[in-house]
């Protein structure tokens, strides 16, 4: 089936008295969306930026954006290359402030991608900086 860029994810909000219209590309692999976040200890990649930027893209831009898809993908596949692996982080936080300016992202070296199903819904949560997904138990959903 291979690997589609899908452009249906349309989302309108009002920020700061504005209303806005989203539309949010997103990494669809065999009917998996690839969903980016940060489970290791010390900083949130999405958590940490969520609600800083509603006048872009409220940081959901960092889930799914299908450069940083790449490029953690990349990352993991030179797992053993020390050079590479600095090289594309560096990258990572490049494409991370195009999208969100100004943002935090201490979480960069411990990205992973979590595939989940289209129309999944779920939440990041973060505890010490570790994130985690939790999928429709609470009052904020992402879909996917």
């Amino acid at each position: 089936m291979g690997v589609t860029t899908d452009y249906n994810y349309h989302r309108r909000e009002k920020a700061f008295f504005i209303e806005k219209d989203y539309i949010m590309e997103k990494v669809i692999e065999n009917g998996q969306v690839a969903v980016i976040y940060s489970p290791g200890f010390g900083a949130g990649w999405y958590t940490w930026n969520q609600g800083r930027f509603p006048e872009l893209n409220d940081a959901t831009a960092l889930l799914f954006d299908p450069i940083l898809v790449d490029l953690v993908k990349q990352k993991h596949a030179s797992q053993f290359d020390e050079g590479a692996r600095d090289q594309i982080e560096t990258q990572i936080v490049a494409r991370a402030e195009q999208l969100c300016p100004e943002g935090y992202f201490g979480g960069a070296e411990d990205l992973v991608i979590e595939w989940m199903p289209i129309g999944t819904e779920f939440e990041i949560d973060e505890y010490d900086g570790s994130e985690s997904i939790r999928y429709k138990e609470n009052e904020y959903w992402i879909t996917a």
